[in-house]
């Protein structure tokens, strides 16, 4: 996946599972690229590039609304809670058939439910209006902060890296892409700057086997197993129940 674009990309575009770059559009769930001017088979059919596109997500991705809703509070800002009346509310659920499927007390349950949704829905316009007016201002270098992919867990300051600090990192610890270090860093920006870095030769949405995994990283860094759990632990990578076949973190967590 591409930060840049996924952060970049408009409440619509969000919305839809796409966007337009250029002469092209792209997943924002796996960056699949769908190039205008050239014909896409789908289910035996020739589509030109944006149907494609919109094929493509529904076909790929299934559900915006739940891969969205997976991403868990620190992306949603809801409650466990709040995040389940919101997937009833999405099925077309009543206020009482949500009341009677939650176990709430009582229908206005479920209802201070939804107006708190409904509140931070208001909430996030103005914050977003805030922001983008920020970001319209010139900032400096050591104040600019870059984005981090949408799988992170636990994102706190640890992820408040400006690009000043990235740019420095990746100076000290890369040569020609290759990791020039004999111990790798505590400091957590550190390791989130490296191993974002590191998650550069993998391609977003493909399964690896572990085998896969550790070739990889074994050109990086000798203790491939350390480096794969820390790919596991900050979000870069989900790993299946067997744990043997890994998967680039993208919104469907």
């Amino acid at each position: 996946m591409d930060n840049n674009i996924f952060w970049s990309a408009t409440t619509d575009e969000l919305k839809q599972g796409f966007t337009c770059t250029g002469n092209a559009y792209a997943c924002l769930f796996c960056n699949a690229i769908f190039e205008q001017g050239v014909v896409y088979p789908v289910n035996n059919a020739l589509y030109e590039a944006k149907r494609a596109a919109v094929a493509h997500v529904e076909h790929v991705h299934t559900n915006i609304f739940d891969n969205y809703l997976s991403l868990g509070r620190v992306y949603t800002g809801l409650s466990e809670g709040q995040a389940e009346v919101a997937k009833l509310f999405y099925n077309g659920h009543s206020d009482k058939e949500i009341a009677a499927i939650t176990g709430a007390g009582s229908i206005s349950t479920i209802r201070n439910q939804r107006f708190a949704i409904r509140e931070k829905y208001k909430q996030a316009k103005i914050l977003v209006a805030l922001t983008e007016l920020m970001e319209e201002r010139p900032a400096k270098q050591e104040s600019k902060l870059v984005d981090f992919h949408p799988g992170a867990t636990c994102v706190d300051e640890r992820f408040a890296i400006t690009q000043k600090e990235k740019d420095e990192v990746l100076a000290r610890y890369f040569t020609n892409n290759e990791l020039v270090i004999k111990n790798f860093p505590a400091k957590e920006k550190k390791k989130i700057i490296i191993l974002q870095k590191i998650m550069e030769n993998f391609l977003p949405g493909k399964n690896y086997s572990e085998k896969e995994v550790n070739e990889i990283l074994k050109q990086f860094y000798e203790d491939f197993v350390t480096i794969r759990r820390y790919l596991i632990q900050y979000g870069f990578m989900d790993r299946d129940k067997t744990g043997t076949n890994y998967r680039v973190n993208a919104v469907e967590v």
